[in-house]
């Protein structure tokens, strides 16, 4: 029996898997018919403060091709996130008690949308500015000719810096609900949650105060954030325990069912 559901388990994980990879591809081709244009989108910051005769160039050979497929990719992969977000979801929502999907849910696609936020603050904001101090300490003479593999390198690390960045809330949350830290710790601790955060920014930026700000000053709001959504969250909880205590039962008698009785 208990083979026939895990091999129910592995079946299902399979579908799903397949599905959301059908769904990415599905998603790719209209992007790989764009590349060129969707990477001209993403190098726009960087072209628009290049000096004048500043050109973006491509040091290997099936760098002209590869890179603007690596494009193509990550849009797909954005524009197909809600897709396989589905899937995940599908996959895990069976195994999961009934408070426990109204938390999950709202957390996943929450922080989906954060990190869509961190993306498009690094390319509306922290970008432009990077290449602007960039641009204009480079010394006289210097033509400023960046490689395309090496640009999509640089983009993709401060997407991803940024993006996880703007999780600080739902990790936060996160932590407060599964009782790993209380709301009077983590304000405790926040001299060192600031100390943190400028050590990470300088870590994950280039070395320029500006850029580096700009991802200090934000992990620290969205920290602050954090704290006022878990403490309104706990409240809640906490005026629903009092309203219906039985309702957060649920999960000790749904345990208590599926423990085998010891019979003599």
């Amino acid at each position: 029996m208990l083979e026939g559901s895990f091999l129910s388990h592995l079946v299902e994980l399979r579908t799903r898997i397949i599905r959301a990879l059908g769904g990415l591809m599905l998603g790719f081709i209209p992007c790989a018919f764009y590349a060129r244009e969707l990477y001209t989108l993403l190098a726009q910051p960087l072209l628009e403060k290049l000096p004048q005769g500043g050109q973006m160039i491509a040091t290997d050979v099936a760098t002209p091709f590869f890179v603007p497929m690596k494009v193509a990719m990550m849009m797909a992969f954005v524009i197909t996130l809600p897709h396989t977000l589905y899937q995940i979801w599908a996959f895990v929502a069976p195994g999961l008690y009934s408070h426990e999907k109204r938390l999950a849910l709202p957390l996943v696609f929450g922080s989906s949308f954060l990190f869509f936020c961190g993306m498009a603050f690094a390319y509306f904001a922290a970008l432009p500015l990077v290449f602007e101090f960039i641009t204009y300490f480079a010394p006289e003479g210097v033509a400023v000719m960046t490689d395309i593999g090496k640009y999509l390198s640089f983009v993709l690390s401060m997407f991803m810096a940024f993006g996880v960045t703007f999780e600080v809330p739902v990790f936060v949350i996160v932590l407060v609900r599964t009782g790993v830290i209380t709301i009077e710790k983590l304000k405790e601790i926040r001299p060192y949650v600031i100390v943190g955060a400028f050590v990470i920014a300088a870590i994950f930026t280039p070395p320029d105060v500006i850029s580096q700000f700009m991802l200090a000053v934000p992990l620290c709001l969205l920290y602050e954030l954090g704290i006022l959504i878990a403490t309104f969250m706990t409240k809640e909880r906490d005026k629903e325990t009092q309203s219906d205590p039985s309702t957060h039962l649920e999960k000790d008698s749904l345990e208590q069912k599926d423990t085998p009785t010891k019979t003599d």
